[in-house]
């Protein structure tokens, strides 16, 4: 019984540092030591201070990063008309894309674009596809009723409402510089640029309004999916030297 239990002895004994100030260290509480202090003593500190601790704290965290999504990444819009059908419905929640046009890059034909029509269209925001961006020269119509930019017509159909004809008002414009020329896909449900050519700013919306690009439907979930550009002005020529053309139709 001795024999057996002295081996244990020896090696708990062992086992004890022989420096006595090593051992008073070593039995230091972990707690007072830098390393062992809580990374998290900062967040402590708040959610004792904080009405409702941490769930205040977690549902704070989440409106902030919630604002700062929608001051510089998307924006939440909700389709107030019929204007865009059948592409966008009413009720259709879809996801702006605020970054698509910060990087040098501009709207370009066929996007689907949310912007603030104060002062041209009106005191609200406005959803619309653009059809002309600056320089092009956009008609209205062709021997087939179809819309023409930079002197090639442009099939719709892939997204035009199903029975309206592309514009049942004609039109000849050049698009200015720094502005878009915009229109419903719902062309007989829509008040776009057509509308508004003797308005201010001849129907053009200028392209610091853009708020940004429509880029996900999220609700409802049945009708969820992105928004991609059309194929439809893939085919158009740049603007470049359209002006000459333009001014020799209207001379």
């Amino acid at each position: 019984m001795d024999t057996e239990a002295q081996p244990t002895t020896e090696r708990d004994r062992s086992s004890r540092p022989s420096d006595p100030a090593a051992a008073s260290q070593d039995e230091a509480p972990r707690a007072e030591r830098p390393e062992g202090r809580s990374r998290f003593a900062l967040v402590a500190r708040i959610t004792r201070w904080l009405p409702g601790g941490r769930i205040s704290l977690t549902l704070l965290v989440c409106l902030l990063f919630s604002l700062v999504l929608n001051a510089f990444v998307v924006r939440p819009f909700q389709i107030p008309s019929g204007s865009m059908e059948n592409g966008l419905r009413i009720g259709d929640r879809v996801l702006v894309n605020k970054l698509a046009y910060r990087f040098g890059a501009g709207p370009r034909r066929g996007d689907v674009v949310v912007f603030d029509g104060t002062g041209y269209f009106g005191n609200a925001d406005y959803v619309k596809r653009v059809v002309g961006a600056g320089g092009d020269h956009v008609v209205c119509c062709d021997k087939e009723g179809r819309i023409r930019v930079n002197g090639r017509s442009v099939d719709e159909s892939a997204f035009l409402y199903p029975g309206d004809s592309p514009s049942s008002v004609d039109f000849d414009v050049v698009v200015p510089e720094g502005t878009l020329f915009v229109l419903g896909d719902h062309r007989g449900a829509s008040s776009d640029s057509r509308d508004h050519l003797g308005s201010p700013g001849g129907g053009m919306i200028p392209v610091d309004r853009v708020i940004g690009r429509a880029d996900w439907i999220v609700w409802p979930a049945a009708h969820a999916g992105w928004l991609t550009r059309p194929d439809a002005y893939a085919r158009v020529p740049a603007a470049q030297g359209v002006q000459g053309d333009a001014e020799g139709a209207h001379g």
